[in-house]
């Protein structure tokens, strides 16, 4: 896949990621929130892959 895709497939990630987080605070579900952040830093994490491999070929 495309380096656009694979960014934006990671912050769709991360949105995921902050609406689950919002949800359990929401509802005061610690797992949820926990779970949230977790996503939330993986997907950070991919977009920050995808921005090394497009500095790296030139982009």
């Amino acid at each position: 896949m495309g380096k656009s895709t694979d960014m934006a497939r990671a912050k769709a990630r991360r949105l995921k990621g902050m609406k689950k987080e919002s949800d359990g605070i929401a509802l005061g579900d610690e797992r949820m929130k926990a779970e949230g952040r977790q996503e939330q830093e993986a997907a950070r994490r991919e977009e920050e892959r995808v921005r090394a491999l497009r500095g790296a070929s030139g982009h």
